[in-house]
């Protein structure tokens, strides 16, 4: 690998698409194995300077079928080793962590994450597994630049969200800007990938720094607002789950930013997941991508 490379692990939101669980409009075509509706896992990147080293941001509930599937992660040297060197957290969300708990055989990685998050996975005694002498937590500042792998520098940020849903009192912040839900920053050779699976709202400051990105893998979760309650699948609109939508929300707010921009954490009532499908159409006509796994982002 002679740049700098990303990989789409997974690009669905929790729950992964089709949901276990779910028939709506969406997710029957991908049970039906329509080719206009792939599979995905639920959202996560790896990214890479040299391919030997990688580095993931969030570990997935899928993060098992996700190494699998991906050749550059396989396990290297015997008896034992992997090429993950970091795990980035961008929240303490279940499907942000939960995957960790794949990585429990005493692989050596750095686990980073805000000290909020990581407060929040020290709370849990599950993860009491991923032994303290060879995985290293460290927490990071919003701002504070740390070089998780080889080739790699990143930075965490606020981004407008909300405190993972199992810690919600009943009035939450839903576009709190806090370490309770950050984006990362990352530059390899010279070229910078920005990743957010969870924006409530835009801010001046927020699209300031995506204008720098190279790539930007943004929240696509919900077309709609209202795509839970109208699909009949939820009660709650988008951006009461932490989530502005695309549709009058991310997309005109984006349209302008220059640099590849591509949907990520899309939830599978979502109809962008559809190829062909008119808001499928409407984002790609806006210069957006629509992530799937296995998709290789070259910086």
């Amino acid at each position: 690998m002679g740049r700098p490379t990303a990989i789409v692990l997974g690009a669905a939101a929790g729950g992964g698409f089709p949901q276990w669980n779910c028939r709506c409009e969406v997710c029957r075509l991908a049970w039906a194995g329509d080719k206009r509706a792939k599979a995905r896992g639920q959202s996560s990147v790896a990214l890479s300077a040299d391919g030997e080293q990688w580095v993931l941001l969030n570990a997935s509930p899928d993060l098992r079928a996700q190494l699998q599937a991906t050749p550059a992660l396989h396990p290297r040297g015997a008896p034992r080793g992997s090429p993950i060197a970091a795990i980035i957290l961008t929240g303490a969300e279940v499907d942000q962590t939960a995957g960790l708990l794949h990585l429990r055989e005493r692989g050596v990685f750095a686990l980073f994450g805000t000290g909020a998050t990581l407060a929040v996975v020290a709370a849990n005694p599950m993860f009491g597994v991923l032994a303290a002498d060879v995985v290293t937590r460290r927490a990071c500042g919003l701002g504070e630049a740390f070089a998780p792998a080889r080739g790699i520098e990143a930075e965490l940020f606020a981004v407008p969200g909300k405190v993972p849903l199992y810690l919600e009192d009943e009035n939450p912040a839903l576009e709190a800007e806090t370490a309770a839900n950050v984006g990362i920053d990352l530059v390899a050779g010279g070229k910078r990938l920005i990743y957010i699976p969870g924006a409530a709202a835009m801010t001046p400051a927020l699209m300031r720094r995506l204008a720098g990105a190279d790539v930007l893998l943004f929240d696509g979760t919900l077309f709609d607002d209202n795509e839970m309650i109208s699909s009949n699948t939820g009660t709650k609109t988008g951006r009461r789950m932490g989530h502005m939508p695309i549709d009058g929300g991310s997309l005109p707010a984006l349209a302008e930013l220059p640099g590849r921009r591509i949907y990520i954490h899309i939830n599978n009532t979502n109809p962008i997941l559809i190829d062909g499908s008119p808001q499928r159409r409407k984002v790609e006509a806006a210069g957006f991508e629509v992530a799937e796994d296995g998709m290789e982002i070259v910086l």
